[in-house]
């Protein structure tokens, strides 16, 4: 990792505790977070520990580990929210719409009539978010 605070991605500083965020499953090699710009209700980021910029740089033991942290957390969004589907999405370089430069899953709830993913942006009641993220965390302790 970078050693120097403004050389982190915004993601490393969130792992380290320099950026709030609603946490919803920490391991060993991931995190997973609401993403504070989501598409709909739910949608979350997992990331690896490790800063690897993109999908072409990270080794098969971390995206193994990245997957299946990606399937715990959609598994637990789709229970908890009642979602109709999900959508498992990663942006690797700019022109394909990746923004923060180190490895991260997007897994986007999916509800019927929901515009898409791509379309209206979805905003947390007060409360809500730190509900979801609650209720999201503890279903993720029975999955292990």
């Amino acid at each position: 990792m970078n050693t120097e605070n403004n050389d982190k991605t915004i993601f490393e500083k969130i792992v380290a505790g320099e950026i709030p965020c609603y946490k919803l499953y920490e391991d060993e090699n991931t995190f997973a977070f609401l993403d504070i710009s989501p598409n709909t209700k739910g949608h979350s980021l997992v990331i690896t520990k490790k800063p690897y910029k993109n999908i072409y740089e990270i080794n098969d033991t971390d995206a193994e580990n990245l997957i299946k942290s990606v399937k715990k957390v959609a598994t637990a969004l789709k229970k908890i929210l009642n979602a109709d589907g999900i959508n498992i999405v990663m942006n690797n370089e700019e022109p394909a719409g990746q923004i923060v430069f180190h490895v991260h899953i997007h897994v986007i709830p999916r509800f019927k009539n929901d515009d898409g993913y791509h379309g209206v942006k979805y905003k947390y009641k007060e409360g809500e978010a730190e509900a979801i993220s609650e209720k999201v965390s503890e279903e993720l302790k029975t999955l292990n």
